[in-house]
């Protein structure tokens, strides 16, 4: 038996936490949430309304609303927003045990080497994965379309660690995933097309059917795909041919009204946002290595004074 924890209950963590809970039977299954969202899970379980699973709610081993709880863990999945990564690997400093894994199953281009920087002797895998899901409420995840994907690489520090139990935990967990043996290509894969959809989505306020149909969006976010693919290829990440048509192809397969999180985020009014996560690392990353990412920082800009407006409106009331 083997201890197992997901740190972070909302769309990604909640659709892929419930799955690992849900079939698991021989493991310890540890749930960490926050708030209202603790709250709700302790008193009534985790719900996911998706047409994967008729019996729609799922109760884990243990919930905890702090990290430090986690007791001698064996594999941790890492599904918080982005502006939460630092606090906690902070705070698995105290927890994780020589042997402990860990998955991030977080959006952007940088996360592995952000984790490896506090938890300098881990196991991380690199990871992205490809979910339409996202919060209804608290305690409760929405999931659309096509399953949840996962692409996972071994640790490039530490290829010579086994990671077979985890690809069977994810077998019998029912999870599609992908064991890549060139997981920076998939994540810089995934990460254009989160970054430029979340962009658009976020500065009109949309979904991704309508950036796919929309002449303006749909221009803005191939602008920033070639920007971003310019970038990857100075970082000498060589993604496939006809990346940004690919990219277009893959978004038309979404439900055409699913959200973003960013646009979710920025909309809602939320304190916090991962706008830096997308906009400012591919501004960030095209000055270190000399590519203009103009288009990328003119919805920067624009999103952050929408962000503004969103603040000072409802300040007023």
């Amino acid at each position: 038996m083997r201890n197992i924890a997901i740190i972070g209950l909302g769309g990604v963590g909640g659709y892929f936490g419930f799955k690992i809970n849900y079939a698991n039977k021989r493991n310890t299954i540890t749930f960490i949430a926050r708030g209202n969202t603790f709250q709700k899970i302790q008193a009534d379980g985790l719900t996911l309304l998706s047409s994967e699973h008729s019996d729609a709610v799922t109760i884990p081993d243990h919930i905890y609303d702090d990290i430090k709880a986690i007791h001698k863990p064996d594999l941790i999945f890492i599904c918080v927003k982005e502006y939460d990564l630092e606090a906690v690997c902070t705070q698995l400093q105290e927890v994780v045990c020589p042997s402990t894994i860990l998955i991030p199953l977080m959006n952007g281009a940088d996360i592995y080497e952000r984790i490896r920087k506090f938890l300098t002797n881990q196991i991380i895998l690199p990871a992205c994965v490809y979910v339409a899901s996202h919060i209804k409420e608290k305690g409760v995840v929405v999931h659309k379309g096509k399953s949840g994907r996962i692409f996972i690489g071994n640790d490039p520090e530490k290829k010579d660690v086994s990671i077979n139990w985890i690809l069977e935990l994810l077998v019998e967990s029912g999870i599609d995933f992908v064991h890549s043996e060139n997981i920076l290509n998939d994540i810089w894969t995934k990460f254009i097309f989160i970054a430029s959809f979340g962009l658009v989505t976020a500065r009109f306020n949309s979904s991704i059917g309508e950036v796919c149909i929309n002449p303006v969006q749909r221009q803005k976010a191939i602008a920033i795909m070639e920007e971003i693919s310019t970038v990857a290829k100075r970082k000498n990440i060589e993604l496939a041919a006809g990346i940004v048509e690919k990219t277009l192809e893959k978004a038309a397969t979404f439900p055409p009204d699913t959200p973003t999180s960013l646009q979710l985020d920025i909309h809602s009014g939320r304190e916090q946002n991962e706008l830096p996560l997308f906009a400012g690392a591919i501004v960030r990353m095209g000055l270190e290595t000399g590519v203009p990412t103009p288009c990328t920082a003119a919805i920067e800009e624009e999103i952050a004074r929408k962000v503004e407006s969103i603040r000072q409106t409802k300040s007023t009331f």
